[in-house]
């Protein structure tokens, strides 16, 4: 087989040609320069106007910049809410927890629903769980509160807990200054239910109302005393069909076990009520209990005194929070970790001496 001649002039031939320099048809060919995205400048001043006169939009872009972790972010953050703070502090704010299957999204709804239809503002903080492998959370509870997320009165943010202890996130104390500034009178902080320290829930609330189910007998023998004695109510949820006259049982149970705890609330008794967010019984009477102790803890210093204590805890805890990512976010601390590690792994020292030797 006769090869190809380059040199020949004969068209048909394939010749490779050498490049051209300078780019295609001669043109010069530029690297592409990316430029740095400028951070976009919120006007505080104006959103904090926006939050104030109910604008739920607003109210959600407030909430992502609290949330965010940027650092530009941060401090627009604090600055919005210094102007908001003056328009906190006028609502009634209401943890509610429950084992998974309690029907606490189901409750929310039914019951947010009925004050909105009493003429309340609610707003509804929905913590959903975070994966510990990715960080995501399915923020589900939009889907499951339709009714009372296209409901004008309602305000529903589902946030992710980001592993925090307690099944909250970070920032819902602060999410909740924001809801309080923008009018809404009623604050629901659902919690995952993990059982993990609520008392970090019930530091952060006026009102604790823990859901559970019937069958109480075994259930009592295993449910956490230390949870009860933070609930200032109990509502044995899914009274309805075939379950009305074990829950009404099972509320009884409660009841007795609840003369012999310490309250919750100084000055307050706990009750056990039955309700069903299906047929909608026991959500009147629910709301009557959770009014009538804020007129009783708000007629002592009780309430105040809370208040006062649960911001100076929160003060506590962001410093506890800001000396953790501080020490972590040191390159020199990384590499120190990192050796520590190796060496515990192998067996070189224990746990205990390679603490010791970070701090030392």
């Amino acid at each position: 087989m006769e090869r190809t001649d380059h040199s020949s002039q004969d068209k048909g031939s394939l010749n490779v040609r050498s490049g051209v320099e300078g780019g295609h048809d001669g043109m010069t060919i530029k690297p592409k320069r990316f430029k740095k995205k400028k951070q976009a400048v919120v006007d505080i001043p104006k959103l904090a106007t926006d939050v104030r006169n109910g604008d739920r939009t607003s109210l959600s872009k407030a909430i992502t910049l609290i949330e965010s972790a940027n650092n530009v972010h941060k401090e627009q953050a604090q600055r919005l809410l210094q102007e908001l703070l003056p328009y906190t502090g006028n609502s009634i704010r209401i943890g509610i927890t429950g084992v998974p299957g309690a029907g606490k999204s189901s409750f929310i709804e039914a019951f947010g629903t009925m004050l909105c239809e009493m003429g309340k503002q609610v707003a509804v903080l929905a913590i959903d769980p975070s994966s510990t492998l990715s960080g995501g959370s399915i923020l589900g509870d939009k889907t499951r509160m339709e009714e009372l997320s296209r409901n004008k009165s309602a305000f529903v943010r589902p946030s992710p807990s980001a592993g925090t202890l307690g099944g909250v996130h970070k920032k819902s104390r602060e999410t909740m200054l924001l809801c309080e500034a923008a009018g809404y009178d009623v604050i629901l902080i659902e919690t995952v239910g993990v059982g993990q320290s609520e008392t970090y829930v019930r530091g952060m609330v006026d009102f604790f109302l823990l859901l559970v189910l019937t069958g109480a007998g075994d259930e009592l023998q295993g449910m956490k005393k230390g949870i009860m004695e933070l609930a200032d109510g109990i509502v044995v949820h899914k009274c309805d069909g075939d379950n009305v006259r074990m829950a009404k049982k099972t509320v009884r149970e409660y009841m007795q076990i609840l003369h012999f705890l310490q309250p919750a609330t100084p000055g307050w008794m706990s009750k056990a009520i039955p309700a069903s967010s299906i047929e909608k019984t026991g959500l009147t009477e629910i709301w009557e209990m959770i009014s009538q102790f804020e007129q009783t803890i708000k007629s002592s210093s009780v309430w105040e005194d809370r208040r006062l204590e649960q911001t100076k805890e929160w003060f506590h805890t962001m410093i506890r929070d800001t000396l953790i990512d501080s020490f972590f976010q040191n390159s020199d601390r990384k590499y120190q970790v990192k050796l520590l590690e190796e060496a515990i792994l192998e067996g070189q020292i224990t746990v205990t001496q390679g603490v010791s030797k970070l701090f030392s």
